[in-house]
Parts: C-alpha cells; structure tokens; sequence
C-alpha cells in the first residue's frame, strides 16, 4: 500500500518575469530527476516563464530555447536530468490527452505540463498555480510533498 506524504503549501508574490524565473529556479535545484510539475493559469500568468527557471535550475545551459510547446505538445531538453515539457492548451478532449503519450515519461525525467489544470485524473506531482496579481505582480501557489524551497 502506498503511503500518501503530507502536501505542504507555499505561496509566494513575485514582482517580475526575473522574479517569477528565480522562484522557478530555486524550486528544481532541489528536485532529483523524476519530478511531474503541472503549472495552471490563465494565458500570460508566466507558466512559460516558469517553465524556462525550472530548466536553468537543472541545468539546461540555454534555457531560453524553452518555449511554449503549443504546436509541437512536447518538447525534450537535455540538462541535468531529461526534461519533458508539456503543453495541453489545444487539447480539449480528455481522450486527447490520454493518447498523446506522455505517460511514456513518467520516472524518465522531469515532466513540466502547461495547462495541466486539463488533466482530470490523479497524479503525484508538483502542483503550481500562477494568478496575475497588481502591474507585473504574479501570484504562485506551490503544493507538493516534495518542496525544498
């Protein structure tokens, strides 16, 4: 039977993308290569942006060639750890979600998924929502058992 771990809460206010970026990076420093990270928000909130801090936390030298996966679904960056990004934000069907595949990448690497607030199942990870908050404010809610920030 497996055990459920307690689910801690942090919460965070950043005051910029670099903001946004650092709080992503300092999170992944602590990860050890089989973490699932679903980032929620509305269009613009930073998911992205996130996105680019968690791969330069592992070590993905040229973090700036993370881009939202839109056209594509996933991307793969080799760092540190192999990184899956993820982006669900066409995909309306649940149906659609289950073929894509992704599942293949469990325990391979880190998985990043955009738009994960479209997954409707159960899943161990990371769970992070970004909310835009006051001029370039963004306000992120971090749950997870596994958080070393």
């Amino acid at each position: 039977m497996k055990k459920n771990r307690p689910t801690r809460k942090q919460e965070y206010t950043t005051h910029s993308e670099k903001e946004t970026f650092l709080l992503a990076k300092k999170l992944s420093q602590g990860f050890k290569g089989k973490e699932v990270v679903l980032l929620k928000g509305e269009l613009g909130t930073g998911k992205t942006v996130f996105a680019k801090g968690l791969a330069a936390g592992l070590g993905l030298k040229d973090f700036h060639q993370v881009c939202s996966p839109s056209y594509v679904l996933i991307n793969i960056y080799q760092a540190k750890y192999p990184i899956f990004h993820i982006d669900l934000y066409r995909l309306g069907k649940d149906s659609e979600i289950m073929d894509l595949g992704w599942e293949d990448y469990l325990g391979q690497g880190v998985m990043i998924v955009e738009w994960a607030e479209k997954i409707k199942f159960s899943l161990d990870a990371i769970r992070i929502t970004l909310r835009m908050g006051k001029k370039d404010q963004r306000k992120i809610t971090i749950l997870g058992s596994r958080l070393n920030i």
